[in-house]
């Protein structure tokens, strides 16, 4: 019994630090935005749903600025795995390493930047 109130202790402390955010990929609608598989089929971030729960804090994806699409392709983006929305630890700053843009100044391809994980935004502790 005790371990059951304590599963459902655990439940509710998660529920309270997630909250539910608009799904940048279909933007709220629950279909495929691109009719890529037909017009009907859902959408691969939310199920369908048109939100998406996220863990609180968070920031707008800088890497594909909150779209959920990856930059010049029709996939989701792999900074935010589509939502748009990045979960990020506070205190925080702008990343060192890209200067808050989140793409990897390095990067010929264009990928999102390792340090802040495409964020733009890098807790106090992080570093390049």
């Amino acid at each position: 019994m005790a371990r059951r109130a304590i599963m459902m202790a655990r439940r509710e402390r998660m529920a309270a630090e997630r909250t539910p955010v608009q799904c940048a990929f279909c933007r709220g609608k629950g279909r495929d935005p691109f009719g890529i598989m037909s017009a009907l089929s859902t959408c691969c971030v939310c199920g369908g749903t048109g939100t998406v729960s996220v863990e609180t804090p968070y920031v707008r994806c800088a890497f594909c600025h909150g779209t959920g699409v990856y930059p010049r392709s029709r996939q989701t983006c792999t900074a935010c795995s589509g939502v748009g929305v990045s979960p990020v630890l506070e205190p925080n700053k702008t990343c060192p390493h890209c200067l808050g843009t989140g793409v990897e100044p390095h990067s010929e391809a264009g990928f999102y930047c390792l340090t802040c994980h495409g964020t733009g935004v890098a807790g106090e502790g992080e570093s390049i």
